[in-house]
């Protein structure tokens, strides 16, 4: 299986409709991929709380029609990171889009855990309530954002749903980069799956973002990770090393916490 993860820069010099007809161009470049990724919250920036309420769109909005389109063109699966979503009752979200190949809209995924701490997104956003998951031809996708990343009941969670691939679309900020990589290959590892974790680049509201998009096998083995400037991170790997690490090494059948009690 082939993905490619676009770590794409988020400069506040550029409008935001600009870069979503880049961000469709870099996505249509990637024909030939069965999977990409963008990161979270790529049309405005993870940290530019200040224009959340102006940038705030619907869930069929421009971004789901732009990136819908850019999925078809491509013939590619797409998760096309987060943007700020407005819902017909007003609570803004940081929701994620999947796309079909066809163009077709697979899932949405409002992110659970809001980053903040009683100010910005934590105060700003709601809070989705759903675990996602994504079944693909070659994988089934959990679907994770950002700070999520840092709660593993949420990927042990999704791997009890059928997860094999863990996506984390996010907009981590360089200061943190080590917790980054480090929580990645630690979700790989326990749950015995790939984790593909794709952040920005670039600079938005003053804070420096980590980049590092990083992809790691169920060995906790780093396959490819890219560096801090905008870039197509793209590797390829096979998804029957998951049922194959979970088979040598079955820890997760020795779980006796967090299980539903039998009935």
């Amino acid at each position: 299986m082939r993905a490619s993860l676009i770590q794409i820069a988020v400069d506040p010099d550029e409008s935001v409709e600009a870069r979503r007809q880049r961000a469709a161009s870099l996505v249509v470049a990637q024909r030939g991929s069965d999977l990409v990724v963008l990161p979270e919250l790529w049309p405005v920036g993870a940290f530019a709380y200040t224009v959340f309420e102006e940038e705030a769109e619907p869930l069929q909005g421009p971004t789901h029609e732009v990136m819908a389109k850019a999925a078809a063109e491509a013939r590619v699966w797409l998760h096309a990171g987060s943007f700020v979503e407005r819902a017909p009752d007003g609570t803004l979200y940081n929701t994620t889009l999947v796309f079909a190949p066809d163009g077709g809209r697979s899932a949405v995924y409002r992110k659970i855990h809001r980053f903040g701490f009683d100010k910005g997104e934590a105060v700003m956003m709601g809070a989705g309530e759903e675990l996602v998951t994504v079944a693909l031809p070659q994988t089934t996708l959990g679907l994770a954002t950002c700070y999520d990343l840092r709660f593993p009941e949420q990927f042990r969670g999704l791997v009890d749903a059928g997860a094999e691939t863990l996506v984390v679309a996010a907009g981590w900020p360089e200061r943190r980069s080590a917790h980054w990589t480090l929580l990645a290959q630690a979700r790989a590892v326990e749950n015995q799956a790939y984790v593909l974790a794709v952040g920005t680049a670039g600079t938005h509201a003053d804070i420096p973002q980590a980049g590092h998009s990083i992809v790691v096998d169920p060995w906790g083995e780093v396959l490819a990770e890219a560096g801090s400037d905008e870039e197509i991170l793209t590797v390829e790997f096979d998804p029957a090393k998951v049922g194959a690490t979970r088979e040598q090494f079955p820890a997760l059948k020795d779980r006796r916490l967090g299980l539903a009690p039998p009935s």
